[in-house]
């Protein structure tokens, strides 16, 4: 591979060749840029948990289908609000509103609360104890797409606000599911734009600032953008044949893209200045540079796409939709690395370095640079400067250990969304657990008894964090909810509600539900229903399967990453020692960030949680990302240590390739950084999160660290090669 890679980048660095490249890519671009769709406009999926199709909360959610089809669909909860106590003139107002919705037959609503025709003691039951809340449930069909979704929710609130016109006081917020899925669709859909065009501007500063070339900074954008245009219609052409595609991963993805095309381009200049010192043909100076660089790319790309890979193993659906996006269009980056990069710095050639063009030298001047004295100090007390940096990161890495996750999407949304707006008046206003009942669905092979029934409630009231369940059982049940409605005609189906005391998305009320589930034997035994099965549905049930999935996956993905990316190490270093404290060095990175982020949060911002999902993002891309730096900084001290002993390698190694390694962090981490810009909570703290793992993997782990570690082992650093010491 790494042979076919070198052949590859000589044909790319070659005059021909390099003409040949570029008009392919920009062809490439302009072919599907005319002909394919671009990833954005599949860059949705249906509303669904991304729960496995055995999991049991699915398999709760098509036996209340299948025998309570009635509950069937995606609610849409229109929540009305005021300072004050509703009038009895408003309360006609919102029942005019149902029969408004009702009325205009809209083709993805299935049903609407028929308010109008609701005696007051049925309608109690939708509003608040002290009249200021009121919510008027409208189903949507489901298994529609967010996009439809989004359009159903607008016309709702249309509808809705065409009423409440005739007061100031009331004012409206859609929340629930279909709410949830609006707001996201509306929050990404001019997020792309700006979170690109902000990273464009943003490498392009830092590219000016490192370089004082303009060209050297446009040359690697105009790369970046030939390779995106390519990428994000290729990616939108597998959409429009199947394949699943999340809107949070084709922001990231730009990301991505644009940073790691430019980190490649810093590895290539940074290489191909030094040949141009040397050699007055541009071209040959461009091979000579790519048979050095080909490798630390081919092999930094390639432990990326691994990283991206072992996600295809995850249940959880929306970790396994990360894995096809990034995998492509990781190849595609790798591609536009090894071949357009060089053809296009080539083509350019020393031009592309105006105002400050580099001329072939007489002779080597080593010149004294900050990298160099650094280096210096590291090598005269390797033990020292590894423990002044390691301590402190070890330290922040423990509180990793304090770290509360969050599972409630919405609590990431804008303070402004109408869904996070509505779902916090329903917070106020109502008990906590009445926001999502769990639905237990108990099926029979005969007949159930009503008795049983009433036993089995008694016992489910007993558990801990249990504050209702209902129906009760009697012969009436109430008047707006007869007792037809939670057992099927047959008698051998029967529904049950169980309200927790607690928020339903909160860990606590998880492990409450999960102690009834364990307890299933017993509460048969008890209420004499052997021959039954137990079902939960809802959203406390899914979510906490999604905590044991998310705990199960996180703990999988990371092993098999660690046992890959180490084994690409010892593969690209041929070395047995290297691959084992470069990858330590990883996590370290890794867990500092984690821990040192969270306190950051917490002390600065007071957020008290986190989202469940941001352990396992940050660990696939700081550790595949970390990967690049260890690679550039050991491929040049092997390099070196053909000529010198194994210290003046390091020397040698760190003075040449501080600054490109610094230079690269640091872009890196900028250009996650801009997630910080974009309006869920979830993006924010992933990107601040990561970019801090950059900057401390680039300036203290890669620079000071690992140096460290390698001085102090000697030529048994890159053990069993045999090394000058």
């Amino acid at each position: 591979m790494l042979r076919l890679a070198k052949k590859i980048t000589a044909f790319s660095s070659s005059k021909k060749g390099a003409k040949g490249i570029v008009a392919f890519w920009i062809i490439a671009a302009v072919l599907l840029g005319g002909l394919a769709p671009s990833a954005k406009e599949y860059a949705t999926s249906i509303n669904e948990s991304g729960l496995p199709d055995e999991a049991k909360s699915v398999i709760a959610g098509e036996k209340l289908q299948q025998y309570f089809p009635a509950d069937e669909g995606v609610p849409a909860l229109l929540v009305f609000y005021k300072e004050e106590a509703f009038t009895k003139n408003e309360y006609k107002m919102v029942d005019e509103i149902s029969e408004k919705i009702a009325r205009e037959k809209l083709p993805s609503v299935r049903e609407v609360v028929p308010f109008l025709h609701m005696p007051p003691e049925a309608k109690a039951s939708f509003i608040s104890e002290n009249n200021k809340t009121m919510i008027l449930p409208v189903s949507l069909k489901s298994q529609l797409e967010r996009k439809e979704i989004n359009e159903t929710v607008k016309e709702l609130e249309k509808l809705a606000n065409g009423e409440l016109t005739k007061t100031d006081s009331v004012k409206l917020a859609i929340t629930g599911p279909a709410g949830i899925a609006a707001d996201m669709t509306t929050i990404f859909a001019s997020a792309d734009v700006v979170l690109l065009l902000a990273t464009i501007g943003l490498i392009f500063v830092l590219l000016i600032v490192i370089y004082r070339s303009p060209l050297l900074a446009l040359v690697p954008l105009l790369g970046a953008g030939i390779v995106y245009e390519v990428v994000n219609k290729t990616i939108g052409m597998f959409g429009s044949f199947g394949m699943a595609i999340e809107s949070q991963s084709v922001s990231i993805m730009s990301i991505l893209l644009f940073a790691a095309l430019t980190d490649y381009s810093l590895f290539i200049v940074s290489r191909f200045k030094e040949e141009l010192k040397k050699e007055e043909n541009k071209y040959v100076a461009m091979k000579r540079c790519m048979e050095e660089v080909t490798e630390p790319i081919l092999y930094s790309g390639s432990t990326v796409i691994a990283a991206m890979l072992v996600l295809f193993l995850a249940f959880y659906e929306p970790y396994r939709n990360f894995a096809p996006v990034f995998s492509l269009a990781l190849v595609l980056i790798l591609a536009g690395g090894l071949t357009l990069l060089p053809a296009l710095y080539v083509l350019f050639g020393r031009k592309a370095f105006w105002p400050s063009m580099p001329n072939v030298e007489s002779h080597h001047s080593d010149k004294q640079t900050i990298w160099t004295k650094i280096a210096d100090t590291v090598l005269r007390r390797p033990v020292r400067s590894g423990l002044v940096v390691s301590i402190p990161l070890m330290v922040l890495a423990l509180n990793t250990w304090n770290i509360e996750y969050s599972f409630n999407l919405i609590k990431s949304f804008p303070e402004d969304t109408q869904s996070r707006q509505g779902y916090e008046k329903l917070e106020e206003n109502f008990s906590p657990g009445e926001l999502a009942a769990t639905t237990m669905i108990v099926e029979s092979e005969e007949k159930l008894a009503v008795g049983a029934m009433k036993a089995l409630r008694k016992e489910l009231l007993l558990f801990d964090g249990v504050a209702e369940v209902s129906p009760d059982f009697s012969a009436s049940a109430s008047p707006h909810s007869p007792l037809e409605e939670w057992i099927t005609e047959d008698g051998k189906q029967a529904k049950i509600d169980i309200v927790f005391s607690g928020n339903p998305y909160d860990q606590e009320t998880f492990d409450q539900l999960q102690q009834i589930e364990s307890q299933e034997d017993e509460l048969k035994k008890a209420a004499n229903l052997e021959n039954t099965h137990f079902y939960f549905a809802g959203e406390t049930a899914q979510n906490a399967e999604i905590r044991d999935v998310n705990e199960w996956d996180t703990m999988v993905i990371v092993v098999i990453t660690v046992l890959v990316i180490t084994a690409l190490l010892a593969l690209q270093t041929k070395s047995l020692a290297a691959p084992i404290y470069m990858m330590a060095t990883i996590m370290l990175s890794y867990l500092t960030a984690l821990g040192s982020g969270y306190f950051i949060f917490n002390q600065f911002f007071g957020y008290d949680e986190i989202s469940y999902r941001i352990p396992l993002y940050t660990f696939i891309f700081l550790a595949a990302l970390g990967v690049d730096y260890n690679i550039m900084l050991i491929s040049r001290i092997k390099e070196e240590a053909k000529k010198h002993p194994i210290h003046q390698a390091i020397r040698l190694s760190l003075a040449k390739t501080g600054g490109v390694i610094s230079s690269a962090g640091l872009i890196l981490a900028a250009t996650f950084a801009v997630l910080i810009t974009q309006p869920l909570m979830e993006l924010f703290m992933f990107g601040f999160t990561v970019a801090i793992g950059i900057l401390i993997d680039t300036f203290l782990i890669r620079t000071i660290l690992v140096p460290a570690i390698m001085a102090k082992l000697g030529k048994y650093s890159l053990w069993p090669q045999e090394l000058k010491e």
